[in-house]
């Protein structure tokens, strides 16, 4: 076991964990946030999507140790009040069915848009490429991250 403090939605939290506890657990066991979910286990589904630093990684495989100094965003950290133009696209769009893919599907597009801000299709595509929904609302994906860039 170790200590590592942690930056999650901007607050520094000190957690014990064994280094090679994947960050998902210590997100939902230790910190008690539970938006981000767990899917597969093997980063394969996205369902467990968060921000390390800008980047969008699988938080099933990515072990506490390996966050450093970079902060770490969830669901819960994207906009406190809901307001983030991903949140309220996915409303407007009715985008979710049983929605339990929809914080790593929303954690995604959200570092695709921070790194594109005008996407393409491809782009859209390439970024989401891995994110299951099986509930198949992939065209209402697309159009909420169009609408959220200003584009739809």
């Amino acid at each position: 076991m170790a200590r590592y403090d942690i930056t999650v939605n901007g607050t520094t939290r000190q957690v014990e964990a064994s280094s090679s506890t994947p960050l998902l657990w210590v997100l939902r066991d230790h910190l008690k946030l539970l938006g981000t979910k767990f899917g597969c286990g093997i980063a394969q589904c996205g369902a467990c999507t968060v921000h390390v630093g800008d980047q969008a990684i699988r938080s099933c495989s990515f072990p506490v140790a390996a966050v450093g100094t970079q902060p770490v965003t969830t669901i819960e950290g994207l906009s406190a009040s809901g307001d983030h133009p991903l949140q309220q696209a996915w409303i407007e769009h009715d985008v979710p069915q049983c929605g339990y893919c929809q914080a790593g599907q929303i954690m995604s597009a959200a570092a695709l848009l921070q790194a594109t801000p005008a996407p393409t299709d491809d782009d859209i595509d390439q970024a989401m490429e891995g994110n299951i929904c099986r509930c198949g609302t992939y065209l209402r994906i697309r159009a909420a991250i169009k609408t959220a860039a200003g584009m739809g």
